[in-house]
């Protein structure tokens, strides 16, 4: 589930970056002209309320700073907001492993099982098992994979690159030496490590023969992370490295508190009420199959006795 996540976000970020590409943004600009049609609708309706607050924020503090502090506190206050609900998310996803986990057993066997049937009806009556297993355990084939707070994030995503690029006072403003309307490999470095960071402690809530399965998809994140923020400006930037720091802090959360605690209250349930148990490894065994004499089946357990040459024995002892 964890990796469909991934891919899920990952897909997410692709589509937003062609929606960014369609700006026709180059390398060497650091101020854009304002987009028309769809994508200035969307520049008027997200990309100016946060360029008039970034300015507001930058005119509070009154510093040369001002504006890369802007984003950062947008940033936070955007992180801060929706943490409790990516917490809660991070509990329930981690709930679902724990019982697939549980299940793992029964679902081995009728995953075994497909392999080896060829029969549509086996495959469908083998599906059914599969959802029985899950029914009536009180969990489900297909978890919830946390798609709003991504939802939720992808216009602030896009307006605080639109906000840096459209603006001349933004684009061309500084944050500690870097130019916000150009890429920085210091903020980039900074970011990808706080994601690199995330991605291992995540890892450490899988055993140690789950994670080498695991680690491809953990990482997708800090890649993409670099990849962004190579690619379009140092107030993008930004606003990836203040969310690594959150992302980071809950990341601990859910992997030193929740975790655990999860883990030792399904152990005391599991103590109370075993799983409920639909197949085991009796369920598939094969039985041997009928003989045919002419149009008559015979039972296995009707058969003559065969001697060790192969030869009836019932036909000898008669002669």
């Amino acid at each position: 589930m964890t990796k469909n996540k991934k891919w899920l976000a990952l897909g997410g970020l692709g589509s937003l970056s062609l929606l960014l590409a369609a700006c026709q943004r180059t390398a060497s600009t650091t101020t854009m002209k304002a987009p028309t049609g769809f994508f200035g609708s969307f520049y008027n309706l997200i990309g100016k309320p946060l360029q008039h607050l970034m300015e507001w924020l930058a005119q509070f503090f009154g510093t040369a700073n001002g504006y890369g502090i802007a984003i950062i506190i947008i940033t936070l206050a955007v992180r801060l907001i929706l943490l409790p609900l990516m917490l809660r998310q991070q509990k329930n996803m981690t709930e679902s492993q724990e019982k697939i986990k549980i299940l793992k057993p029964q679902i081995d066997l009728i995953q075994a099982q497909m392999k080896k049937s060829n029969s549509q009806e086996d495959q469908m009556r083998l599906n059914a098992m599969m959802q029985d297993v899950y029914k009536k355990n009180g969990t489900s084939m297909i978890p919830s994979m946390g798609c709003l707070t991504l939802l939720i994030q992808l216009p602030i995503f896009s307006g605080l690159y639109q906000a840096v690029a459209y603006s001349p006072e933004i684009s061309s403003s500084k944050f500690f030496g870097i130019a916000l309307g150009q890429s920085s490999m210091v903020i980039t470095i900074i970011a990808t490590l706080l994601y690199v960071a995330q991605s291992y402690i995540m890892l450490q809530m899988y055993p140690p023969e789950q994670r080498k399965q695991m680690q491809t998809s953990a990482f997708l994140s800090p890649v993409m992370t670099f990849v962004f923020c190579m690619m379009y400006n140092a107030g993008l930037g930004l606003y990836f490295l203040a969310g690594g720091i959150i992302i980071l802090i809950q990341q601990v959360i859910v992997t030193y508190m929740i975790t655990p605690a999860i883990r030792t209250r399904m152990d005391a349930e599991l103590a109370e009420n075993p799983p409920v148990i639909v197949v085991d490894e009796n369920t598939f065994k094969a039985t041997a199959p009928a003989a045919v004499d002419g149009d008559n089946v015979i039972p296995a357990s009707s058969r003559p006795e065969r001697n060790a040459h192969g030869r009836n024995a019932g036909k000898q002892r008669h002669h």
